[in-house]
């Protein structure tokens, strides 16, 4: 067997082993989808750094640099960490107070169960673009450093991510995830080093990046640089993925200072992928799919045991993600959709169902990996899919009492119908998510003024 395919293979079952043994002290629905709300700051803070380093970080953001180098729109990792930044700054402790276990679970108190369900189909799908952007970034990993054909990948990667989830919950999660960040950072370092030794060193791999960093391709206009950095962080500062850690945290403060320290982290460590995509463009020029960048690199300057490393470090990145996203697509489907408002549904029922939901979406994830055009191209859907809307709903119900169930809803239809059709239909607007918010934001505003009855529910 390839040595770095028995390796990948043995982390992975690693992996798989921890996952299984935390799950064990899993007997209630809350303990499956916040962990009891008793995590301290280093397994929040590493699970918040874990979970949001995943594919389009590493393989979709070394891939841009490598192909466009750095311009106005280069916004991994600055956007998503700043994204994570405001999150500590702004929404993470109210989070904790409100004691909810989804962000749905927010909308039906603060608005209706009517909202609480329209959120909750709006939410799951971004989810599911998440994760299959992950499981096609781990596709490309396995068919790159382990000789096999992309769909064949695409369908081991996706077994392994849906059985690995669905055996644990957030606990699970988090404590991989310590061991995912961990791995993630040395095997990036490592990485860097043998790369940059053999360009020179490091005065001369400086040079190289500068010179790349300068090439642009059609740089943008303004409003096209503000759509490029509003989708990421707009988009993604109350995703439920990191709202979950928020919530579980064992009290405000350390809901807000994992947040912060989570960005830190992500920013310092997310420049890896950019400067290595910089060097890519002279040490592996034409590639023809530049999502392979960091394989190739690994496969051309590595040894055995640190391709095994690194393949290990964006497997943690993708892994830490993927879980993630669909415990959120299920906690979402089953405590807010299938399960909601029903009483007297036994713990084990409701965790069945958890369960099973992880299995259907993680299904769902891989086939649509399996049609995508990249890892970008679902990263981009998966932010601007319905987020407008629940930013502005989130901002309104957690600071303020001004709106109530008719003017949330507004605001779901309109934001996510303006960004549906811009997106998909081909109606050519350039700069749809921009559209969105502000059509989610006027159809709030106006509903709420219109209707000075509005707290009442629907």
């Amino acid at each position: 067997m390839n040595p770095v395919l028995a390796g990948i293979l043995v982390y992975v079952l690693a992996q798989l082993a921890i996952g299984i043994y935390v799950s064990r002290r899993i007997a209630t629905e809350e303990d499956y989808f916040v962990a009891g709300r008793r995590l301290g700051l280093v397994l929040a803070s590493g699970s918040i750094f874990a979970t949001w380093f995943g594919a389009e970080t590493c393989v979709g953001a070394a891939g841009q640099v490598y192909e466009r180098g750095l311009g106005r729109t280069s916004v991994e990792p600055f956007a998503y960490g700043i994204c994570l930044l405001l999150m500590g700054l702004l929404f993470a402790a109210p989070f904790w107070r409100s004691r909810i276990v989804t962000l749905a679970d927010l909308f039906r108190t603060r608005y209706s169960p009517v909202v609480e369900r329209t959120a909750a189909i709006l939410l799951v799908p971004t989810s599911v673009l998440w994760a299959a952007a992950q499981v096609r970034a781990f596709g490309h990993v396995l068919s790159s450093m382990g000789g096999f054909e992309i769909g064949f990948a695409l369908g081991i990667s996706a077994f392994v991510v849906i059985a690995y989830t669905a055996a644990g919950g957030l606990m699970a999660d988090v404590v991989t995830d310590l061991v995912q960040a961990i791995a993630l950072a040395i095997g990036l370092l490592a990485m860097l080093a043998a790369v940059i030794a053999k360009v020179g060193g490091l005065g001369e791999a400086l040079e190289i990046a500068a010179n790349a960093a300068a090439r642009t391709v059609d740089e943008p206009g303004i409003l096209d640089t503000i759509e490029a950095w509003s989708l990421p962080i707009c988009g993604s500062i109350v995703a439920q993925e990191v709202v979950s850690r928020a919530v579980a945290s064992r009290s405000p403060e350390v809901a807000r200072r994992s947040a912060l320290l989570g960005g830190g982290l992500y920013l310092a460590v997310g420049l890896v992928p950019v400067f290595l995509g910089l060097l890519g463009s002279t040490l592996v020029p034409d590639l023809e799919d530049p999502e392979q960048l960091l394989p190739v690199l690994a496969g051309a300057h590595l040894s055995t045991l640190l391709q095994v490393l690194f393949a290990g470090a964006l497997i943690s990145a993708i892994l830490s993600t993927v879980d993630s996203t669909l415990l959120v697509a299920s906690s979402l489907f089953s405590r807010n959709l299938v399960l909601a408002g029903r009483e007297g549904v036994t713990e084990k029922t409701r965790l069945r169902v958890a369960r099973l939901g992880v299995i259907g979406f993680g299904i769902a994830a891989w086939a649509l990996a399996l049609g995508s055009e990249g890892v970008f191209a679902l990263v981009e859907d998966a932010s601007g899919f319905g987020s407008a809307g629940i930013l502005v709903i989130v901002v309104f119900g957690l600071f303020t009492r001004f709106g109530g169930a008719a003017s949330a809803l507004a605001s779901l239809a309109a934001g996510a119908g303006v960004w549906i059709a811009g997106r998909y239909f081909g109606l050519g607007w350039e700069h749809p998510y921009l559209a969105s918010l502000g059509a989610a934001l006027g159809a709030f505003l106006v509903v709420a003024t219109l209707d000075r009855g509005s707290t009442r529910r629907i």
